[in-house]
């Protein structure tokens, strides 16, 4: 029985136990069976240790005799352990306009490649400003064209999208 993804002020010790019975379990995991709960704080003062509430949900709640503070630093250990082994997936974000120059338009997309091969996803923009909204279709082209040309290293996750004035469309890499 482990408290593990518990929060440690949510956890009962020692005098905090406001039942008249517990289950106890011994530090070796050997079960005591119903004991009062000031024979089990006694028990567990003896052996210098704590008396910790395991399944508090239960009827009656069980407790086991533990060392309190080696066990909150076993779960900070874990803790910090689990978030170093999470990784974090970075958005990257490329904002061209609907006027890119071909010379531009191969650099930003360069980037982009560059982006999916170290693992981030890359978000593409296509802004359109004041009159360019007539020329919907020449945004379609350039959204296009990055596709086109990053498939082989990304997959286009979210298809092409209007958001206000802007297309918008997500790679992640493959």
């Amino acid at each position: 029985m482990s408290l593990i993804g518990k929060d440690t002020k949510d956890i009962n010790i020692n005098e905090k136990i406001r039942v008249k019975e517990v289950r106890l379990i011994d530090e070796n995991g050997k079960q005591l069976g119903i004991v009062p709960t000031i024979d089990a704080i006694r028990m567990a003062r003896e052996q210098e240790l704590d008396l910790v509430e395991v399944s508090p949900k239960t009827v009656p709640p069980v407790c086991k005799i533990m060392d309190y503070g080696k066990y909150k630093y076993q779960l900070a250990k874990k803790a910090a352990e689990a978030k170093k082994k999470q990784t974090v997936i970075q958005i990257k974000e490329m904002k061209l306009g609907l006027k890119i120059d071909e010379h531009d338009l191969g650099f930003k997309i360069k980037h982009i490649r560059e982006f999916l091969d170290d693992g981030a996803k890359v978000k593409v923009i296509v802004m359109f400003k004041g009159r360019e909204m007539l020329h919907v279709d020449m945004g379609k082209k350039l959204a296009q064209k990055i596709i086109d040309s990053v498939k082989d290293v990304g997959t286009l996750e979210q298809d092409q999208k209007f958001d206000g004035r802007n297309i918008v469309m997500i790679f992640a890499p493959l």
